[in-house]
């Protein structure tokens, strides 16, 4: 682990390039595409240069319109930001791969991306909706490999489209899989990660082989109809511990994350809010607060992706 200037964790790729620590998460359902436009800008300007996107997200558009004009204002250079985007299922296809990343890359208007991962290793019907349903509203299923998705992200490292390539949600024996083949390895897997769920044996899995993991959903995502506990934020030993730092519980909830050596992906569209959760880089928690806090572990998920269920390829099904 490493810090820039700026006192931002960054974390290390086996070809001594990095990424920062935390980024800032766009994904925003519900929000308008003029709420993410602004909401990136004042991610940029409050520090963050690691911006998480995906075609499922839908605004891409809104967030390549933000990174425009913050390089226009000149707050930022294109170099300053590490940007990612994710490939979604019903474009897993070998055919297919090439075009959705160019479509993302048009969409955030840059020629090039910093790291584009496979978002789950479940296919999905190829040419229709984002969700492809049948008339009785079932889930339609693509069969295709993801090793055979992983070999056409190769070639698009290759082509200079994309410096890094990785994973998201997928599995250990998933991982293997693509590991075994692969000319290019890996760098990231984005899981689900948070005090609830603290994935242990999934993050020194990546960790032996050369994995940054990557954590969404740091806070198990609040208001969840699946979270039978109090939200993160409310714990007792969370809000213990920020008293005694002076801190947010919110803070003290990415700084734990942060301290086990993986990335974070931190996402709002509330001002106030961006600019606090990116203030975590001036405090540090103990070991006994570290351990106090693992210790909160329910093995919970809330985003368990229940419309693929029966997909030969669903990452839930074993421990890790």
């Amino acid at each position: 682990m490493s810090t820039n200037c700026e006192n931002q964790i960054r974390l290390n790729f086996p070809d001594k390039g990095s990424m920062p620590a935390l980024g800032f998460g766009t994904y925003a359902p519900g929000e308008s595409e003029e709420d993410v436009y602004k909401a990136v800008q004042v991610a940029i300007k409050a520090g963050y240069r690691h911006l998480d996107c995906a075609a499922i997200y839908r605004n891409e558009r809104a967030v390549g319109q933000a990174i425009k004009k913050t390089i226009v204002e000149d707050k930022v250079t294109r170099e300053d930001l590490f940007v990612v985007s994710k490939l979604w299922n019903t474009c897993h296809k070998p055919d297919l791969v090439r075009t959705s990343l160019k479509k993302s890359m048009e969409d955030l208007g840059l020629q090039y991306l910093d790291l584009y991962l496979i978002h789950w290793p479940i296919g999905l019907k190829e040419g229709g909706d984002f969700i492809p349903k049948d008339e009785k509203g079932n889930v339609l299923f693509s069969d295709v490999d993801f090793v055979e998705t992983w070999k056409v992200m190769e070639d698009c490292v290759d082509e200079g489209l994309v410096k890094y390539i990785g994973l998201s949600n997928f599995n250990s024996e998933q991982i293997k899989r693509v590991l075994d083949v692969a000319r290019i390895k890996p760098v990231v897997n984005q899981v689900e990660c948070h005090i609830y769920l603290s994935q242990e044996k999934l993050i020194e899995f990546c960790n032996t082989h050369g994995i940054i993991v990557t954590a969404y959903s740091p806070f198990a995502s609040p208001g969840h109809k699946k979270m039978p506990y109090a939200p993160c934020m409310q714990d007792p030993t969370i809000i213990e511990i920020a008293k005694s730092k002076g801190k947010k519980p919110s803070q003290v909830i990415l700084r734990f994350l942060l301290q086990r050596d993986i990335a974070v992906v931190a996402k709002s569209v509330t001002s106030d809010r961006i600019i606090e959760n990116f203030q975590v880089f001036d405090f540090e928690l103990n070991d006994e607060e570290m351990k106090k806090i693992l210790a909160l572990n329910k093995n919970h998920r809330t985003n368990t992706e229940d419309i693929a269920l029966s997909h030969k390829y669903y990452p839930f099904s074993i421990e890790f």
